[in-house]
């Protein structure tokens, strides 16, 4: 039986990472482009600049997402510890390009994430549950397409539940290693968690548990706990002070909480419940399984400790409304949540003896093929170019210009359109044209161009035109 478990969880990896390299080596011009630019900027900058963590450097150099003027183009968001991965694996493995080595990290770290939530589920439940938690985990289009994607989300929630999971073996009453081991390897985890993403802190909420299922209330008499506390904390403490000294690299997030009024309006709950985790992520069929989760009997210490990764999953959805409604990405976080309460589900499917095995077999099987079936049909769009001209214009762009040239890649603000020229500059005519040429801006670049854009000729020379493109010299009238 433990070969077949080995087998079946090694088939399981293999095809989580087959399936994530579909279009690994496409442009950044994909679904959520801009914010995989902004990301892999920041990588490209450390290649081309040095890598000088604590001062992260992006290519838009406008005041749309801070307010302020950035001629510097410093990005403070997330300590840039992905970006020191994707930097660093191209300057030592140059054989793939920059944005390659950046969907390779996202891939280890997801695949990585199949493999932990098996040791997870396994430990608190049945193999069997934990099989499937990690083929759901590997094979539901969501997770597929953000397991590739440019961006610290995926590695920030591999580190927790690496956390998470190290913290559990420290905790465990009988342990063939020294717990002092587990517990600094928790400690180094969780604290990268917190430092690539801040709301790493919502899913920390097993760690509490497990520290309290095992100690009870004398928890609060271990020092060692509230040393972990601390350190794990002061870090992204430490950062978020230092960010401060650069007000105009930092985009506006207090939006991100509650703009509009929109948590727990009508809108909030469509469009999380029902439109991204029931019709995006489940498809949904998968979302009789989730439901089952809940019926699965467990100890109790087991069923709190899943307990409280659904806790943490709402309260993050909860507390952030504005983000999550805004950008689906945002829900990355929940996917292994959605993925333990299926293996839960489909466990308690297939275990259930009031009907027989095959009988079971045919429900689970024919609830998976529609889950993922029509989760692609709806995510399926997420792997092509958004906009194929401000690809081709940005391979013009670095053939034509100079490298040191700044630009106007005028996209409404989106900085994919920008990445692609490989220079700095602005990603929208934040300002009239000769106040932005006051600025530093050298070039500007349109796509699918209008003939009211082209008539910018009569001011300005063109460069090269074409049903894709238009490229004006600002210098030259």
């Amino acid at each position: 039986m433990k070969k077949l478990q080995i087998l079946l969880l090694f088939l399981i990896i293999i095809g989580g990472i087959i399936f994530r390299l579909y279009r690994s080596n496409g442009p950044v011009a994909d679904w959520h482009s801009w914010r995989q630019a902004d990301t892999s900027a920041v990588s490209r900058n450390f290649v081309n600049l040095g890598f000088d963590l604590l001062h992260p450097r992006f290519d838009d150099l406008s005041n749309v997402a801070s307010g302020l003027d950035n001629p510097e183009g410093y990005r403070f968001v997330e300590f840039p510890i992905y970006n020191a991965f994707q930097a660093g694996l191209f300057v030592a493995f140059n054989n793939l390009t920059l944005e390659q080595w950046g969907r390779i990290v996202s891939i280890f770290a997801s695949v990585l994430t199949i493999l932990l939530l098996f040791l997870i589920v396994k430990r608190h439940s049945s193999t069997l549950s934990a099989i499937i938690a990690s083929f759901f985990f590997a094979f539901l289009p969501f997770s597929v397409y953000y397991g590739r994607t440019i961006l610290p989300d995926q590695l920030m929630v591999t580190s927790s539940l690496m956390g998470i999971l190290f913290f559990d073996l420290a905790v465990e009453k009988k342990s063939n290693f020294k717990p002092i081991l587990f517990f600094i390897l928790s400690l180094i985890f969780t604290t990268s968690a917190f430092l690539l993403k801040p709301y790493a802190i919502f899913f920390a909420l097993p760690i509490v548990y497990l520290a309290f299922s095992r100690f009870k209330f004398t928890a609060f008499k271990k020092w060692y706990l509230w040393l972990y506390l601390i350190i794990s904390v002061l870090p992204l403490i430490l950062w978020r002070n230092f960010m401060s000294n650069y007000p105009q690299g930092i985009p506006a997030s207090d939006w991100l909480f509650n703009g509009g009024n929109i948590r727990f309006s009508g809108a909030f709950f469509y469009w999380l419940f029902a439109d991204r985790i029931g019709r995006l992520m489940l498809g949904f069929w998968g979302l009789s399984l989730f439901a089952l989760g809940f019926l699965k009997k467990l100890q109790k210490k087991e069923f709190l400790f899943f307990i409280s990764f659904f806790l943490s999953s709402l309260i993050y959805l909860f507390v952030i409304a504005r983000g999550n409604v805004q950008h689906d990405y945002y829900q990355i976080l929940i996917v292994p949540t959605i993925a333990i309460y299926l293996g839960l589900g489909g466990s308690f499917l297939l275990s259930y003896k009031g009907v027989s095995k095959i009988i079971t077999w045919i429900m689970f099987t024919v609830i998976t093929l529609f889950c993922l079936s029509f989760s692609w049909y709806f995510v399926r769009d997420y792997f092509n170019i958004v906009n194929g001209s401000i690809v081709k214009a940005g391979e013009a762009v670095d053939k034509m210009l100079p490298k040191d040239a700044k630009v106007i890649a005028s996209y409404n603000g989106d900085t994919s359109f920008l990445y692609q020229t490989k220079r700095k500059g602005w990603a929208s005519m934040e300002k009239p044209l000769p106040e932005m040429i006051n600025m530093g801006a050298q070039y500007l670049i349109l796509v699918n161009p209008t003939q009211a854009d082209i008539n910018l000729g009569k001011e300005y020379k063109i460069v090269t035109l074409n049903k894709d493109f238009v490229i004006f010299d600002l210098l030259k009238k």
